[in-house]
This record gives structure tokens, C-alpha cells and sequence, in this order.
């Protein structure tokens, strides 16, 4: 079961780092429990608002933004090329934490999908009192080794896909894909980022198509969104998510032992296999784990079980969660 989803009541922008402008909407009841959602990417969007229907308008006071260079916020990655190398995880947290502020919120759950459980994760291992809860679907840390399955070792599985993948990256000897696709996706040549952009999103298409085949080849059909998708997911990628192994989500799992937390995963995600979810359920004691064995990187399945933890999560944090302060 899912809820209605209204439109965004309020809606703004708050100003980041290096003169980012963040945008934030909201939407639910202002008296509710304050949550975030972090959309997927790196470079994705708050898109249509599909992920509204999890969090019940009546009990959520729901807060959405798009990250630094992405969607609405300001200035688009394809706007700022020479700010690349200022875009960083923790450049993402502090503007999580800016919006919080701006806000008025004291404490939140945070829920998140695919790259956006990354986020969510550093976040609430880097400010631990500022969150009730964690809700997440398709999860993942952006680890090395996660990085290289995605964009190499996943060509087991779609091989034929994979070489024409490997053979447009261009990589020089000793460089692995990502590497290359970033590098190129940062080339002053227009025709050479468009090419890099095209090529990547036909692979994105690929990997996460296993239980839905018939919708590989739908991936961006804006040529823009396309480039600065792939722009950011390869940036970010290409540096293990800025998340080192002394500070990666493994290394760091005891700082967040204690908060409660939903893992919903599915049993065909070949983008992100379920070792990453159950690792981090074996080591995480206030965590649970919900295996969909009929679904992929999400779907209707996923989202009804993380909209039944959300539904919990609301009425355990409607008396510790902060109340909006204007």
C-alpha cells in the first residue's frame, strides 16, 4: 500500500559551499514527523515526486532536495564544468545539514534509493543525533569494490553489452572504465563528452534491466540530462564515492549501530548484488532486511515494504523527532 502524494506546499533554496544553491521542497503536514528523502544518482533528480506516495501526508512533514548540481539546484553541473573537483560527499552532507537548519528541524529520518542510501548513510554516520530513523532501498556504499563490479565485473553477466561498453570508454592502459568515462566526461570537447554521456547511459541501461529487459535503451532521452547524469556519477564513482576505506560506511557501521533502520533489496539487483545490504545488516543490530526475490534495483514490491517501515518509523519518532521551528 502507498499514500496520496500532494504537490509540494513550500518550496526554496538554501545556499551551500562555493556558491551552490540548493533547492528544497515540501510537502505533508507541517505538525508531522520531519523526514528527507535523497534521491538516486549521483546526478539524479527529485524527478515527478514518485517517492511521495511512501511517507503518509498526514504523519510525515516530508522534505525533498536535489543535490548540488543536479535538478533544480543551481548552477547545473553542464553550467559550473570547472567546479567539478569541488564535488564531494561531504560537500553533499553540509548541504544536507544547511537545509536542516534553514529549516528549523532538530532530528529526521532519513530515506533514501540507490546512491541516496550512500548519502544517507555518510550523513547519519557524520551527524548521528540528527537522526531517528533510516529508510533504504536498493542499497549501497559506493566501496571500490562495489564500483568495479558495476562498471566491470557485471560484464560477466551481460558480456556482449559490456564490450562495446569497455571498447567506447577509451581507457588508456592500466586505467580502469570509470576512470576513463570520467576523464572523458570532463574533456573540454563537447563531441567527446557527448559521446562518453551516451555511451555510459546505454550501459546504465543494461545492468539494471535484468528483471525488466524489454527497458533497456530508455534511459535519458535529454541529451543535457544525459551528460550531466553521467558527469556526476562518474565523478563520483571514479573516487569510491570520497568515501576512503578508513572512512568508509563499513569502517564507520558503529556510529549508527543504535538508530533503527529498514534495508529493502532485491533478490535480482546484478547493479548491486544483496552481499551489500546483508553485511551491513550483520553488523548493524537496530537494522532490518527485506529481501524481494521477484525484483530488481526497486519496483512496486520494494517500495510497498519500504512504505511499511516508513509508516512504522513515523508513529515510534512522532514524540523525539523535532518540530519545525519558523
Amino acid at each position: 500500500m502507498t499514500h496520496s502524494h500532494p504537490a509540494p506546499h513550500t518550496t526554496g533554496f538554501v545556499d551551500g559551499a562555493g556558491g551552490a544553491s540548493i533547492y528544497w521542497e515540501e510537502s505533508g503536514s507541517a505538525a508531522g514527523t520531519p523526514a528527507l528523502w535523497l534521491h538516486g544518482g549521483p546526478g539524479g533528480s527529485l524527478g515527478n515526486g514518485w517517492f511521495r506516495s511512501m511517507f503518509d501526508p498526514n504523519r510525515y512533514r516530508l522534505i525533498g532536495i536535489d543535490q548540488r548540481g543536479s535538478g533544480k539546484s543551481l548552477p547545473n553541473i553542464l553550467d559550473a564544468r570547472s567546479t567539478l573537483g569541488a564535488h564531494t560527499t561531504q560537500r553533499l552532507i553540509a548541504d544536507i545539514e544547511a537545509v536542516r537548519e534553514t529549516l528549523g528541524v532538530e532530528r529526521w529520518v532519513i530515506a533514501g534509493a540507490s546512491w541516496g542510501t550512500t548519502l544517507a548513510l555518510a550523513y547519519a554516520q557524520e551527524h548521528p543525533q540528527r537522526v531517528c530513523a533510516l529508510a533504504l532501498m536498493a542499497v549501497t556504499t559506493t566501496s571500490r569494490e562495489e564500483v568495479d563490479w558495476i562498471t566491470e565485473g557485471v560484464g560477466r553477466v551481460f558480456p556482449e553489452e559490456w564490450a562495446a561498453f569497455e571498447r567506447s570508454s577509451g581507457r588508456l592502459e592500466g586505467e580502469r572504465v570509470v576512470d576513463a568515462y570520467a576523464r572523458r566526461l570532463a574533456s573540454d570537447d563537447a563531441r567527446e563528452r557527448e559521446a562518453a554521456a551516451r555511451a555510459w547511459d546505454t550501459w546504465e541501461g543494461v545492468h539494471v534491466s535484468l528483471d525488466h529487459p524489454e527497458a533497456r535503451g530508455t534511459g535519458h532521452s535529454d541529451p543535457s540530462e544525459r551528460e550531466a547524469f553521467a558527469t556526476l556519477v562518474t565523478h563520483y564513482w571514479s573516487n569510491d564515492g570520497f568515501l576512503p576505506e578508513n572512512r568508509s560506511i563499513f569502517a564507520r557501521i558503529d556510529r549508527i549501530a543504535h538508530i533503527p533502520a529498514a534495508l529493502v533489496h532485491g533478490r535480482r539487483d546484478i547493479s548491486g548484488p544483496p552481499i551489500t545490504p546483508w553485511r551491513l545488516h550483520h553488523d548493524w543490530p537496530a537494522s532490518t532486511l527485506t529481501i524481494i526475490e521477484t525484483e530488481g534495483h526497486g519496483g512496486s514490491n520494494s517500495i510497498a515494504a519500504l512504505t511499511a517501515a516508513l509508516d512504522t518509523f513515523s508513529m515510534a519518532a512522532s514524540g523525539s523527532a523535532g518540530s519545525p521551528a519558523r
